[in-house]
């Protein structure tokens, strides 16, 4: 039995029980996303995963995810919290859109539809919620991923909705977000295969619900949550006490050339971590400026890494946490701040200084740093074969870090991200694209007693004219190692124009056209190492 530490008022729940509803709560979230990758239109959705759901209680907090995307769902909590400020009352059949970081979104491409499901009150019992990342939603250039210099140049802005109400499809509004999509008829199956993860949701809650009773899964329900929070209270009162200060940098932010400092103040005590960015750079002018909620999402995958696999993910793991960020920074700019990059690239900073912050406590346990970027690639234009529209997006796989047993994995892709590649096959029948080399980069790993993981060759020819952008980092300043093992290699981006026998040097983050019989190849950072050689050749 356990609940030794709930309330005298609650009852003690059975540890069999509550384990099987663990993975019940799961088993909705999951199949909901096996459901939107199934029915999903665009190969980033369909192929690369570039998806997550979850459930919520009818307040609003967070009761299951599916292992989808790390960056997504520690903020989508946010985003029922807005749907329930901005668009309550609801009932029956309501489904909530909003891709506003402002209000509850981390950056443009991801929308995120809210559904509230009811049972025996007029009130929302439970939520489902969805957040995919569709490769074009407008703005300034395809792809839907510029460098922008402010909010509107990154896409449609939609705030908290009803996409569909009562169960009617509010077609003008479905009409305007299809219609500043440069793929509208992409967005629409997206969207679509959404909705439909949804009616999968809602029809597995309530299987469980006739299974076990209402009153036994809300029992159920507040055990878990508070039992999540006992896990993480315990876990990181085990954790050395102190104050541990790490500093990483961004490369830059596509507008100027200044390093973008991320700054991290750690304090472990009695049950809690208080992660402090007083200090980190002000809001710059590109668009790698983070949004709150992505902060979160940031801190809280890092406890979950050092708890394990055991910890149920839900808002009892982020009741010890408390996460200090000053309003006017690069992670709380506030609007019209563009932010398009913030999603993906400071996001993986956070992770870096986060761990490295904790390397200082727990020596024997963090890893190096990973590749510590998404390598985010997005082209559009006109298919010759078709002449219509086509945009694409994707983030690359690289290095993660070693670790303290294990030499770091290779070519894959770490941290905030968790999508998979998307295969040549469907890269090519889908656009007007010639894959000529997708390889491991070997040796770019760092040294050490464990090596760093290598990143990854990836090699575009461009069959068709096309607008290019590229929003990546550590092409500068290199994952780090620790315990003396020794950085990872930097990323490279390099074009080579159609005729010529040159590359040029792409930087971190640019946009260009690109001309049928160009070819872009993208090398992308080796993860650091861990421990000194010296060490390995005594032994």
């Amino acid at each position: 039995m356990i609940g030794t530490d709930f309330p005298q008022s609650f009852p003690l729940v059975d540890s069999v029980q509550l384990e099987i509803f663990k993975h019940l709560f799961s088993s909705v979230a999951e199949e909901m996303g096996i459901t939107l990758g199934r029915t999903a239109y665009s190969p980033n959705i369909k192929e690369r995963r570039d998806y997550s759901c979850a459930l919520f209680l009818g307040d609003g907090r967070m009761l299951a995810q599916a292992a989808h995307i790390p960056v997504h769902l520690g903020a989508m909590p946010a985003s029922v919290r807005s749907a329930l400020t901005h668009s309550a009352p609801f009932q029956p059949g309501d489904i909530i859109a909003l891709n506003d970081p402002y209000l509850g979104g981390t950056h443009l491409p991801d929308i995120t539809l809210v559904s509230p499901i009811f049972m025996e009150s007029d009130h929302p019992a439970f939520f489902v919620a969805s957040r995919a990342h569709h490769a074009d939603i407008g703005g300034m250039s395809p792809g839907s991923m510029p460098l922008s210099t402010d909010l509107f140049q990154e896409g449609i802005i939609i705030p908290p909705i009803k996409l569909v109400e009562g169960g009617v499809t509010n077609e003008a509004a479905l009409a305007l977000i299809v219609r500043n999509s440069r793929t509208p008829e992409e967005r629409h199956g997206d969207l679509s295969a959404q909705q439909a993860s949804h009616a999968v949701g809602e029809r597995r809650l309530r299987e469980i619900i006739e299974r076990y009773s209402l009153e036994e899964v809300n029992h159920q329900a507040e055990a878990l949550i508070a039992y999540a929070g006992r896990l993480t209270r315990a876990m990181l009162s085990d954790l050395p006490t102190g104050v541990y200060s790490y500093e990483d940098v961004l490369d830059d932010d596509g507008i100027t050339n200044e390093r973008i400092p991320i700054r991290i103040k750690v304090t472990l005590q009695d049950g809690s971590l208080t992660a402090d960015f007083t200090g980190s750079s002000s809001a710059v002018a590109g668009s790698v400026n983070a949004v709150v909620a992505i902060v979160h999402s940031a801190v809280g995958y890092v406890v979950r890494c050092i708890a394990g696999e055991s910890l149920p993910m839900n808002h009892g793991v982020f009741e010890p946490l408390k996460i200090v960020v000053l309003s006017g920074s690069v992670l709380d700019p506030g609007p019209p701040h563009a932010v398009a990059g913030g999603n993906v690239e400071t996001s993986m900073r956070i992770v870096d200084v986060l761990y490295g912050a904790l390397a200082q406590a727990l020596p024997d346990q963090i890893p190096a740093a990973s590749q510590g970027t998404m390598n985010n690639l997005t082209f559009g234009g006109i298919d010759p074969s078709t002449g219509r529209s086509f945009a694409y997006y994707e983030t690359m796989g690289g290095g993660s870090g070693a670790g303290p047993e294990t030499d770091g994995a290779s070519a894959i892709h770490c941290h905030m991200s968790n999508t998979l590649n998307t295969p040549i096959e469907a890269l090519e029948m889908a656009f007007p694209v010639r894959v000529h080399r997708y390889a491991r980069r070997r040796g770019s790993g760092g040294e050490g007693i464990h090596q760093g993981g290598d990143g990854i060759e990836r090699e575009l020819e461009f069959l068709a004219p096309a607008t290019l952008t590229i929003l990546s980092d550590r092409r500068q300043q290199p994952p780090y190692g620790l315990s003396g093992g020794k950085p990872g290699t930097c990323g490279e981006n390099r074009l080579r124009r159609a005729g010529s026998v040159e590359d040029e040097i792409l930087p971190g983050k640019v946009s260009c056209r690109v001309e049928s019989g160009d070819v872009l190849r993208i090398h992308t950072p080796g993860g650091g190492g861990w421990g000194q050689i010296s060490e390995k050749s005594e032994s």
